[in-house]
């Protein structure tokens, strides 16, 4: 299982690559393994406010719907709209082009909060 070790993640299997104050969430190779085939993404609107924990977009598998969480708070200031029109990224590029939204960071100190690769690794026994 992919695990990058420059991401951080939350015990819900969201990643977040942090440049600045800006970053970037999707949801893990492992979350995605366990949806199986994800046929419809919808990503939170611009603008939208969040804070740890809070449902940012939801997917849909052929298996069931999932909430995806914001890892941290802060404003959406990108949504990605290919997985709308191709929601199967997600399942080919869940760290690439199947990325769901950027989000301008509240309270950096937040991101201690969540696991490093090892940490995540050790969580879903990979």
């Amino acid at each position: 299982m992919n695990v990058p070790e420059n991401l951080r993640y939350a015990e819900s299997h969201e990643w977040i690559l942090v440049e600045g104050d800006t970053g970037t969430v999707g949801i893990t190779e492992h979350a995605q393994a366990e949806l199986t085939d994800i046929v419809f993404a919808e990503p939170p609107a611009l603008g939208k406010l969040f804070k740890p924990g809070d449902v940012a977009a939801v997917v849909e598998s052929v298996k069931a719907a999932s909430d995806i969480y914001s890892p941290v708070s802060g404003e959406v200031i990108a949504r990605n709209e290919k997985i709308e029109a191709s929601p199967a990224l997600l399942n080919t590029d869940p760290f690439g082009d199947g990325w769901i939204f950027k989000i301008r960071l509240a309270n950096p100190a937040e991101l201690e909060a969540l696991k490093d690769a090892a940490a995540y690794r050790a969580q879903i026994g990979a």
